[in-house]
């Protein structure tokens, strides 16, 4: 099975308001980059990159979690991240039922991960920073 149909299958089998929650998500984030690639990883997470790592979205009881890599180092003027994260690299979002998801502020963030990945993360793999 490929990671989108993996995704998918996570997705119809929630049963509830997260799985409309996730696939809004995944809509935004598919549509932020024609060149982001889905995977799946950790055994069981939905994760999007370009460049490297973007994010990883996880259902959890009573919310969806959706973690930047290094959502530290992003800007977010419209207060996405509003999870508990507080060390240096990580940021995420949890959105609850009945919480609207800001798409413009979403794909906002998505591109300014790949902005990051692409000046940072592949400056670092060079041996230049």
């Amino acid at each position: 099975m490929s990671a989108a149909e993996r995704i998918e299958a996570m997705i119809s089998g929630l049963g509830d308001w997260r799985g409309p929650a996730l696939a809004e998500i995944r809509r935004i984030i598919l549509a932020a980059d024609p060149g982001i690639v889905e995977e799946w990883k950790w055994m069981g997470s939905p994760a999007w990159s370009r460049d490297g790592l973007i994010a990883v979205g996880n259902p959890h009881k009573g919310k969806v979690k959706l973690t930047f890599a290094h959502g530290a180092h992003l800007p977010d003027p419209r207060g996405l991240f509003n999870g508990r994260d507080t060390g240096a690299t990580r940021r995420s979002i949890d959105i609850f039922e009945g919480d609207a998801i800001d798409a413009p502020a979403l794909t906002a963030l998505v591109q300014a991960a790949i902005a990051h990945n692409r000046t940072h993360l592949k400056k670092n793999a060079a041996g230049k920073g």
